[in-house]
């Protein structure tokens, strides 16, 4: 269960939290022995066999939210490009209550300028009239933290004087493996080393994001070195990790997803509200995202960090952290990473 470490800790403190932290993992059953050979890609699992499949959720949108929310989020698209990025937007229909969210610091009159559906039908006011506005704005999250080859996810990432957390393994149609994580982290070409210093992690390369390349996504991928598909689990100076069992979409309404990250650690408890959301902060608007609540919300420094489903097998890919706000966070899908990449998750 432990990652392997080439530093003699030296003191009881340490030696205490480690084992600690041991008994906790070997309690929970979370997943299998760490190999230290590297792992290959392994035949996806079944659909079926994961642990947000039988969720059931029952989608709720009231008449016309569909058609407000898509007005709503392009205007408020525009406004970005135009206007630039002094405040934050994120928006979505809560696939749990059927209302449409907005969270933003925007002026009110702003506000009131972006949501004025007075033109669109009844049940298109009917939605607008009924929007939950949370005066709180999202922002990209920036900010465990020594790991060494080969690399899991949620790990802590360095490079000059940002801080960020490694996502999942992944390969190339060439059979390249690579670490991905949130766009919004480093230029490419950039050297990024662990949180620690100690080892260099990759190079950035194929950076995705709107200010950079005009797509709605947070993307990018760190080559060069050894990455292994696994995810670290418990706190932010945790060794537990499990394995990667595979990857796919989110369920809305399953209530049990998990983000790890340098920050804060492995998470669980966030409820999926959408798998269709738009996030706007500094870097511009992305979507569609995934946007959750409950439990602890991911924080600055947990951007690129896994999202995932967990279950006794390991941990289900759904995606990586880009950004959050006080109430919600959100989420690049997987399966937008894979179409947009071109890339495959590695599994063992």
């Amino acid at each position: 269960m432990f990652k392997a470490r080439k530093t003699l800790v030296g003191t009881f403190a340490a030696l205490a939290l480690t084992l600690a932290t041991l008994g906790a993992a070997q309690a929970q059953g979370s997943g299998g022995e760490e190999k230290r050979e590297q792992p290959g890609v392994s035949a996806a699992r079944s659909i079926g066999a994961a642990p947000d499949a039988g969720a059931a959720a029952t989608v709720l949108a009231a008449p016309g939210a569909s058609d407000a929310l898509e007005t709503i989020q392009g205007r408020i698209a525009d406004y970005v490009s135009t206007e630039g990025t002094a405040y934050g937007f994120a928006s979505y229909v809560d696939g749990t209550t059927g209302r449409i969210v907005l969270e933003t610091d925007a002026p009110d009159q702003l506000v009131a300028e972006l949501t004025d559906l007075s033109g669109g039908s009844a049940a298109v006011l009917d939605a607008a009239e009924a929007i939950e506005l949370r005066r709180t704005a999202p922002t990209d999250s920036f900010d465990r933290r020594d790991d060494s080859p080969p690399f899991y996810g949620g790990g802590g990432l360095l490079s000059g004087n940002s801080l960020c957390s490694s996502g999942y393994a992944v390969t190339n149609s060439a059979g390249t493996r690579f670490m991905v994580t949130a766009g919004h982290c480093y230029a490419n070409g950039a050297a990024v080393t662990t949180e620690s210093g100690r080892f260099p992690y990759g190079t950035v390369s194929n950076r995705r994001l709107p200010t950079v390349t005009n797509e709605p996504v947070d993307m990018e991928l760190l080559g060069g070195q050894s990455y292994a598909p696994r995810v670290f689990t418990g706190g932010v100076v945790s060794n537990t990790s499990i394995p990667v069992v595979a990857a796919g979409g989110a369920v809305v309404g399953f209530n049990n997803y998990c983000h790890s990250g340098r920050t804060t650690g492995e998470n669980c408890g966030h409820t999926a509200n959408s798998i269709t959301a738009q996030v706007c902060t500094q870097t511009g608007c992305k979507s569609p995202v995934i946007s959750y609540t409950g439990g602890n919300i991911s924080q600055g420094g947990d951007s690129g960090g896994s999202f995932y489903a967990k279950d006794a097998s390991g941990a289900w890919i759904r995606g990586h952290v880009i950004a959050g706000s006080t109430t919600t966070g959100f989420v690049q899908p997987w399966t937008v990473v894979a179409s947009t990449l071109g890339v495959n998750i590695v599994t063992g």
